[in-house]
């Protein structure tokens, strides 16, 4: 909490260039390139990082495929070229992933129509990935067999990416990048209100934990706010040519259902793509994509309905699916950008390409919709439009993305093995510890690795069904402003997502957990956690 703390003073005591309001994945990098090319940056977030539609998408980094039907050419064309080049960048991170498509009898093209439609996709991404290949219904059956085939007309194997961890950790490296680099980063911080006084703003904020009023001085500001853009700049007078729309998406993770580790894509009862994507000894099943007005949503029985039906329509489960079977649920809103009031857009047809409108005279910022795949073009382009702003951008050549250099990433491994520290990997793990803590934490993942050299039972699991190292944790307390139990264990971890919260609380190790995590606010910190838990199960 100390790094927080100091964070919150600072907001008070220092100019910044740029203010950023939300910490989702188009905050993140816009404070990831600003701070890297030398910029004074403040980035604030009303929840946690990453805490709203950043933390439940599909975890995949996709080039758009299925915007080919709508004759988006030059969109996945640019998607597919920002697609590999996330692969590039993160190589431990975002990887390739196959996704195992199934056809029913009926559909609305044939099987060979969509196939070719898969090699025109291959093509746009420049061979990037292994070939997609034509599966008759017996070949599907025999490479997953829990695939439903009675309906079946044949399908299709062809890749993309995904994350290999949660979205939402994606998003935190971008701001933990940003805060290695000098930005002033809080969670739990709202902006109340934005006034320009000659060529200043000064921003009211409020710390949500302390009560603490804040006021921000910056020379610009970008509105990052996602779903909650159009909100703000309507409370600050600021005209934009384009809106929102929004499109609820859920998903639902239950226990692993598959042989084979890749995505089965379908087309759902609505004719829209539906997933069963692996996580691990689980699976995430969804999504949904119903228009809402309000992007503060939920779950709902219908939307729980909807899944059950066409996971239990498209697979062969015995016994079928229930709402007893679910683990964990994600719930988001993806912001789609229309231009105008957006009421009569065909929101169906929608994509989710990113726009940035700005008011020059203002030096302020607006960005409407975007996605994981597409993030590095966001970084880049809000830094040239804050150099055409009048703002000096002091290192603008400076490269602010992608993992650490082969020999951070060699010297790591070299005393990663001098302590043995795959030895130490659990034996359910299929992944070694070595792999496991590069992907998550880059080069910090020395630091870890000097906690376990003085102390080798900071190497061991701590929480039960959790592969978090003691290690992790104390890392997580100093570094990765954990405000909140489930700032931990919902975004900069994925343990509840694979864990009911019910058993999460009674876990061994928990309460240690806090201790790491919180200090003497342990106890206050998990009670919290449990208040919220029965309050959502009741």
């Amino acid at each position: 909490m100390l790094l927080r703390e100091t964070n919150i003073n600072l907001l008070d005591e220092k100019e910044f260039d740029v203010l950023i309001l939300g910490a989702g994945i188009n905050g993140a990098v816009s404070a990831a390139a600003l701070a890297r090319k030398g910029l004074k940056v403040a980035l604030i977030d009303k929840g946690d990082f990453a805490g709203q539609t950043s933390s439940n998408s599909s975890n995949l980094a996709w080039g758009g495929i299925k915007y080919l039907e709508n004759h988006e050419y030059f969109l996945v064309n640019k998607l597919c070229k920002s697609r590999n080049h996330l692969m590039r960048s993160y190589p431990s991170t975002v990887k390739e992933i196959r996704f195992l498509t199934t056809l029913q009898k009926g559909f609305r093209f044939p099987a060979w129509f969509v196939f070719a439609g898969t090699l025109v996709y291959w093509l746009m991404g420049r061979f990037f990935t292994q070939r997609p290949k034509f599966l008759s219904s017996k070949k599907i059956k025999q490479t997953e067999p829990v695939i439903d085939i009675s309906n079946a007309q044949g399908g299709f194997e062809y890749s993309d990416a995904f994350l290999h961890d949660n979205d939402a950790r994606f998003v935190f490296n971008f701001i933990r990048s940003s805060m290695d680099n000098g930005a002033i980063v809080t969670n739990y911080v709202e902006a109340i209100d934005s006034q320009r006084e000659k060529d200043v703003w000064l921003t009211s904020a409020k710390d949500g934990i302390s009560g603490k009023d804040i006021r921000i001085k910056s020379k610009a500001i970008i509105n990052a706010c996602g779903p909650k853009v159009d909100k703000y700049n309507q409370e600050n007078g600021q005209q934009t040519e384009h809106q929102h729309l929004f499109s609820k998406g859920v998903h639902l993770i239950v226990n692993k259902l598959t042989k084979v580790d890749k995505v089965l894509a379908f087309f759902a009862s609505d004719g829209r793509l539906f997933f069963v994507i692996p996580m691990g000894q689980k699976t995430c099943i969804g999504t949904t994509d119903d228009k809402v007005e309000n992007p503060d949503t939920s779950v709902t029985e219908d939307d729980r309905k909807f899944i059950l039906d066409n996971v239990n329509a498209l697979l062969d489960l015995s016994p079928m699916l229930t709402k007893d079977d679910i683990i964990s649920e994600r719930c988001g809103v993806r912001p789609l950008a229309v231009k105008g009031k957006g009421g009569d857009a065909d929101w169906v047809a929608l994509s989710r390409k990113h726009a940035i409108d700005v008011n020059k005279k203002d030096q302020y910022l607006s960005i409407f919709g975007g996605k994981l795949t597409d993030c590095i073009n966001v970084g880049e382009e809000i830094s040239q439009i804050i150099k055409s702003l009048g703002i000096d951008i002091p290192y603008e050549d400076a490269i602010w993305y992608g993992e650490s250099d082969a020999k951070i990433k060699a010297e790591f491994e070299y005393r990663a093995k001098l302590i043995d520290l795959d030895a130490m990997t659990p034996a359910y793990s299929s992944e070694k510890l070595t792999t496991r803590l590069w992907r998550r934490y880059d080069i910090h993942a020395l630091q870890i690795l000097d906690e376990i050299q003085r102390d080798p039972t900071q190497a061991q699991q701590l929480m039960e069904n959790a592969e978090y190292l003691r290690a992790e944790l104390d890392y997580a307390a100093r570094r990765e402003m954990i405000t909140k139990l489930e700032d931990f264990l919902r975004r900069r971890s994925k343990i509840e997502m694979v864990l009911r919260k019910s058993e999460i609380v009674k876990t061994k190790g928990i309460v240690e957990a806090c201790e790491i995590l919180f200090g003497n606010k342990a106890q206050e910190k998990l009670e919290e956690y449990i208040e919220a838990v029965n309050a959502s199960t009741n």
